[in-house]
């Protein structure tokens, strides 16, 4: 290994490890340690600014532009309390509605901005029924990371696994992960339900506190929604036809983005301008050029010539591998970086003679995913769903998620481990 090399791994752990550590926010991180790649010349501007992806970028921007707004209006937190009367505040059916609403929102928006949006549904609901929080947001955060998993567009590694590799559309993502999400969902539900079952029978005697809530006056703006669900109806649109359209997701997300503004004006221009998460953005960037600086170095390609020394170039042994690798990872350490790093060593892979790819790119987004659910920092909705339910006074400790996340996010990747063999090298 060069002296290049050294320097690339030994910047990438560093950054790494006091990305871990929070002791220092992600993002300052990122970009002081890609920072450092271009000064010590492990790789020029020029290169630095080819490794970064503009394609997953954008299609951030785009749909946080779009969900910020529409949250303006009310829209999702109507959407919680109706569900709630529908329900008629069983404890037990409010449970599995929340969870799936949740798993469908963060499929079609994303993980982190369901979870913003649905906590506070959560606490209202609780606290009508006095039980405990933590069931429905346990529930709600395994949810939301499992149905992120469904979509191109449902969670970061997603965006970046189709970024990276244009044949995997926004229906391709659909049609191989959806069926196995709603098979988790089918499976962890009851689980959870099993778990908490004392805790969720202590609200039945409260139900007709939560049928006492109003609807009315939840929805602050009717003519900006109209406006947001016409620009995300667009969007969604363009997605499910951008392989025929032959137009990439960051376009769709942006057009889609921009006729919001056009049709919303220049005040609403500005409010969805800070609205979008531009620390998330920027941590992109730095974390792009990071992995690229592993990549010009030639670390990735070693890596990879390792994993398929272990698996001998077998494509089932190599997607199990990485399916139960990326899961245990994400459980301990950020998805994002994880990922970033797996892309290009697969893409070696295939340059080294795997000749079937498309299982090692589910398996991948499968393990990434589903694996955040197996402790409290595994995926930026925990950590967000777990400070959102300590500023209501109602902490969520490590270990108390770690109880019942893990063997949970096991149950998951097991199914999953099935669910690849049986479709992709069996069927």
């Amino acid at each position: 290994m060069g002296q290049q090399a050294i320097w690339a791994l030994g910047i990438f752990l560093l950054t790494y490890a006091l990305i871990i550590s929070e002791k220092i926010h992600r993002t300052l991180l990122a970009m002081a340690g890609a920072a450092l790649m271009i000064m010590l010349g492990i790789l020029d501007q020029e290169r630095a600014i080819h490794h970064i992806d503009f394609n997953t970028l954008g299609l951030l921007i785009g749909m946080m532009i779009i969900v910020n707004t529409t949250a303006e209006t009310g829209l999702f937190s109507y959407i919680g309390l109706w569900t709630a009367k529908r329900a008629k505040g069983n404890p037990i059916t409010l449970l599995w509605l929340l969870a799936l609403i949740t798993a469908v929102g963060s499929a079609f928006l994303d993980n982190v901005t369901t979870i913003i949006l649905m906590v506070p549904v959560a606490f209202s609901i609780t606290r009508r029924l006095r039980v405990r929080v933590f069931p429905y947001l346990f529930s709600m955060i395994m949810a939301t990371n499992i149905g992120g998993t469904a979509t191109l567009i449902g969670d970061p590694p997603n965006i970046m696994i189709g970024s990276a590799v244009k044949e995997l559309t926004f229906m391709a993502f659909l049609e191989n992960l959806a069926p196995v999400v709603l098979l988790i969902l089918a499976v962890i539900l009851p689980l959870v339900t099993v778990i908490f079952r004392k805790e969720l029978k202590q609200g039945v005697a409260h139900q007709h506190n939560l049928m006492e809530i109003s609807l009315k006056g939840l929805i602050t703006d009717t003519r900006l929604l109209t406006k947001c669900l016409i620009a995300l109806g667009v969007t969604l649109l363009g997605f499910f036809l951008h392989q025929y359209l032959h137009l990439e997701t960051a376009t769709l997300a942006l057009a889609g983005a921009f006729l919001l503004l056009v049709m919303t004006g220049e005040s609403a221009m500005e409010r969805a301008f800070r609205s979008v998460e531009w620390p998330t953005i920027f941590f992109f960037v730095g974390l792009f050029v990071l992995v690229g600086g592993l990549v010009e170095t030639g670390i990735i390609t070693k890596v990879a010539e390792e994993v398929m020394r272990l698996t001998g170039g077998d494509p089932l042994t190599t997607s199990v591998l990485i399916l139960w690798l990326s899961a245990v990872a994400s459980a301990f350490i950020d998805n994002i970086p994880l990922v970033a790093t797996m892309i290009p060593m697969i893409q070696d892979m295939g340059q080294m003679g795997i000749s079937q790819l498309e299982p090692l790119w589910w398996s991948l987004a499968l393990g990434a995913c589903l694996g955040g659910n197996g402790t409290l920092i595994g995926a930026s909705a925990n950590l967000i769903g777990a400070g959102m339910s300590a500023k209501e006074g109602e902490p969520i400790r490590f270990l108390q998620y770690l109880k019942y996340g893990l063997p949970l996010m096991g149950v998951t990747i097991l199914i999953s481990s099935v669910y690849v063999y049986l479709r992709y090298f069996i069927l």
